[in-house]
């Protein structure tokens, strides 16, 4: 029999009650260092008090409107984002994968409105993540996440990623964009280096088609600049942001210049409650505290110190691991022994994990995680690689 809920997950047996900073703790009281962070999300780690606050104070004066209206909180938000990015306008989802959606339809409407409706292609790269829609699925092309849903969407072109010599033959008329994770997530934690996105926004320019970069795992602060591409001094003409935005409340928006938005008019595109008063509170609270010079640059400090101690791991357990990679807090361990196994290992050491693509684990701890739990959390990854060698 069917479980009530849908089984499209292979779960870990784990019920949290109560998180806490970097932990998260079971209902019989067991404490684990959290290296996820829900996917990236909790960007302030769980019960961050300046985002219940936030979000307390605005659950009791209003929820929810739609965009039928004015929403004061959106209006402040947007504004913080374009005044922080490239961005001349923006707008608000609930998810990455419906950024995505947006990011598509807004390339494609671009060139329709300046009438040349063929141009509907988007190039994107082998081992991309962009969401579970059916655009998602298409633009990413993996056997994996496409299986049994045909007929896929068309209009995408998907190169080897890192093949920069077969980019530009699949650049045509029919090309609308190139779309990229500045750092692959799902993929393995693969960064783009910085020569090669200055390269693609080069090629674009070249071409006179649009980049987007898709920073929903990347973004928010999580490489120690507010978004990952301002590491290689680029600009995207449109950029797909979730996950950090909201801090674990569901937001997600799609950033972009005038001229890449300037097809999409009113009607063409819209969300009931996407950028409601509730979540742009707390994505107001999130920007107010992540988008400062000195959060930053603590984020870069933890992140040295964390990727010499990973080394160290690494040093200590040459059959368990292979390599570190990775930007900020978004950092990828290269396994040699089964990546899941480390993951089941660590969750033996009450630390939490993330797999991923390539025999990676991903670690994605808080923003705010601290220098002790930086430590305690490589103890006790060292102790989980020690019984798997055992």
């Amino acid at each position: 029999m069917i479980d009530s809920v849908l089984p499209t997950y292979n779960r870990a047996p784990f019920s949290f009650v109560k998180g806490e900073g970097a932990w998260l703790i079971e209902a019989d009281g067991r404490r684990f260092l959290d290296l996820g962070a829900g996917i990236a999300v909790n960007a302030l780690g769980h019960a961050n008090p300046v985002l219940t606050a936030a979000l307390t104070e605005q659950a009791g004066r209003l929820w929810h409107t739609s965009n039928l209206y004015q929403i004061p909180q959106q209006q402040a938000l947007a504004d913080k984002l374009v005044d922080a990015t490239f961005a001349d306008t923006v707008f608000f989802t609930n998810s990455g994968t419906e950024s995505c959606e947006l990011a598509v339809k807004m390339a494609r409407k671009y060139w329709h409105e300046k009438g040349d409706p063929a141009r509907t292609e988007i190039i994107t790269f082998s081992g991309s993540f962009h969401g579970r829609s059916s655009a998602g699925i298409a633009a990413a092309g993996s056997e994996k996440m496409t299986r049994g849903f045909g007929p896929l969407l068309p209009g995408f072109v998907h190169v080897p990623f890192g093949d920069h010599e077969a980019i530009a033959p699949s650049i045509t008329h029919h090309t609308a964009a190139i779309l990229i994770e500045p750092i692959q997530g799902e993929g393995g934690i693969i960064p783009v280096p910085d020569q090669c996105l200055k390269g693609l926004r080069d090629m674009c320019d070249e071409n006179g088609i649009l980049l987007i970069l898709d920073e929903v795992q990347c973004g928010v602060g999580r490489t120690g600049k507010l978004f990952a591409h301002e590491w290689a001094g680029i600009e995207p003409d449109i950029m797909m942001v979730a996950k950090g935005i909201g801090g674990g409340f569901p937001l997600g928006c799609v950033l972009a210049t005038e001229e890449a938005a300037s097809g999409m008019s009113a009607g063409t595109h819209g969300s009931t409650y996407g950028g409601n008063p509730l979540g742009c509170a707390v994505g107001n609270a999130v920007m107010d505290v992540v988008n400062t010079p000195e959060f930053l640059s603590d984020v870069n400090r933890k992140a040295g110190s964390l990727r010499q101690k990973l080394e160290g791991l690494i040093a200590s357990h040459p059959d368990i691991f292979d390599s570190v990679r990775g930007q900020g807090l978004m950092i990828g361990l290269k396994c040699k022994a089964t990546n899941t196994d480390v993951v089941q290992a660590g969750y033996d050491q009450h630390v939490l994990t993330v797999p991923a693509a390539d025999n990676t684990i991903r670690l994605l701890p808080p923003l705010t995680i601290t220098d002790e739990e930086i430590g305690e959390a490589v103890d006790r990854l060292d102790k989980a690689a020690a019984s798997l060698a055992a």
